[in-house]
């Protein structure tokens, strides 16, 4: 088609009522180009293999979807989400002064900064030393600030590389898992069994008091560990933590710990795996102020890397973790690192216990509420996390009966591995309104 021909095939598009000139080409006729006739261009590049391992979506996206698509057939629904382990209390005015105090400073010559160290800002290291492992043998040095938990997990898997084979705990957080997935350390995922090939599955249950007899789990070269745990809440005893170093050091593992609900132990189990003698020999702990102070959106963690920990050729792995978070990262905001300060201070200290004592206490109702419906309820003492037990039952199921009769968002058990098929997770993040609401309805639902 000539130029002419294309800019009146444009003008008659736009108003297909303008008269046009004939010309000797014919009749002009304003054609819809259909959309399914268009081939999309293809680059050639191939796609990472191990991305085609992933099964469907990851777990909370997909709740998310699930929650939306409830919304869409009911408009009107009051839907109460208690799913996905989100913050909803606002974070105490001691720790949003101090960083809107921060972010005004940027405005002037005297304040402003740039790039910080990727590893945190020095008073941010020596604060958390300070606060979380005082006479542990942890340092400033040891301590790498960072934009989350879950971020500095992937960041230790590319540390790892895809040349070590991986345990985890079952059920557990999914990303120590599609983050080993992503980087090729395990085998096709096995329908059959629900699992991944090449990862040990630890299997947590109330049999066995969610800690696993380790003579009968295979040497693996990471062991990926959350205490108190997601999605179970239980939290792991001082003497349990004692056979898991032992273990690692018998087999020459690295223990990944993620300590990120720690602050919710409220007896005397382990706050940090470093509490144990020759932790530091074979363990990484990484935690956050996501589920403490609601930085859920802020973003700010740290994880821990003992000089002592070192591989099998004696290279000290926080060098490597170093080189890492250099490469891949500026720094956690500098925003965000005053506000860590102020939750670490005497005022935000006392302002994030009242915070999370507020959750608890949405744990407490919610666990009274299944047991006074005879389930077996389990986590809640140390955890913002209580896990029910349906036997027999699908747990997506259950997530659909529970969405669809009461507009009460919850998480299966199964999304957490094979581990977790017949459980439902409920989380206690949520305005006690609508704690309280939920579980009138699940009594309604239930009873």
């Amino acid at each position: 088609m000539s130029n002419l021909s294309c800019k009146l095939s444009r003008l008659c598009y736009r108003n297909p009522t303008v008269s046009l000139p004939r010309t000797s080409a014919g009749v002009c006729k304003c054609v819809a180009t259909s959309q399914d006739s268009k081939t999309d261009y293809k680059t050639a590049v191939s796609r990472n293999a191990n991305m085609a391992k992933l099964q469907a979506g990851y777990l909370f996206p997909e709740i998310a979807r699930r929650r939306n698509a409830h919304l869409l057939k009911y408009p009107d629904a009051k839907v109460i989400s208690l799913g996905i382990g989100d913050t909803t209390e606002p974070i105490p005015e001691v720790i949003t002064s101090a960083m809107a105090k921060r972010s005004h400073a940027l405005s002037t010559l005297e304040g402003y900064n740039g790039y910080g160290a990727e590893q945190g800002e020095k008073p941010v290291r020596a604060l958390i030393s300070k606060t979380f492992y005082s006479d542990l043998g942890i340092g400033e040095e040891d301590i790498f600030v960072s934009d989350g938990a879950k971020c500095d997990i992937t960041r230790l898997q590319l540390v790892f590389g895809s040349n070590v084979s991986m345990a985890v705990q079952d059920p557990s957080y999914p990303a120590y898992v599609d983050s080993s997935v992503i980087l090729g350390q395990t085998g096709l995922y096995q329908k059959d069994v629900e699992k991944y090939g090449n990862i040990e599955y630890i299997r947590c249950t109330p049999e066995n008091g969610f800690f696993p007899d380790l003579s009968k789990v295979s040497r693996t070269d990471i062991i990926f560990f959350c205490s108190p745990n997601n999605p179970t809440g239980s939290s792991a005893t001082r003497e349990q933590l004692t056979q898991l170093v032992e273990f690692a050091k018998m087999n020459g593992s690295i223990i990944v710990y993620d300590s990120a609900y720690a602050m919710y132990i409220s007896d005397d189990n382990p706050k940090s795996i470093f509490e144990i003698p020759g932790a530091k020999e074979v363990a990484i702990e990484t935690s956050s102020f996501s589920k403490y102070a609601g930085f859920t959106g802020v973003r700010l963690g740290w994880t821990v890397v003992p000089k002592e920990l070192l591989f099998s050729d004696g290279f000290p792995v926080a060098k490597d973790f170093n080189r890492i978070v250099s490469t891949c990262f500026n720094g956690a905001s500098n925003i965000a690192q005053a506000g860590g300060l102020a939750c670490l201070s005497p005022e935000g200290l006392e302002a994030m216990r009242g915070v999370i004592g507020f959750y608890k206490e949405n744990t407490s109702i919610i666990m009274d509420t299944f047991k006074s419906l005879g389930y077996n309820v389990y986590g809640g003492k140390n955890a913002p996390y209580v896990w029910v037990s349906f036997p027999g039952r699908s747990s997506w199921d259950v997530f659909a009966e529970m969405l669809e009769k009461t507009h009460v968002v919850t998480t299966p058990g199964s999304g957490f591995g094979p581990g977790g098929e017949g459980f439902i997770r409920v989380s206690a993040f949520g305005h006690r309104e609508n704690v309280l609401e939920a579980c009138r309805r699940f009594k309604q639902l239930y009873k």
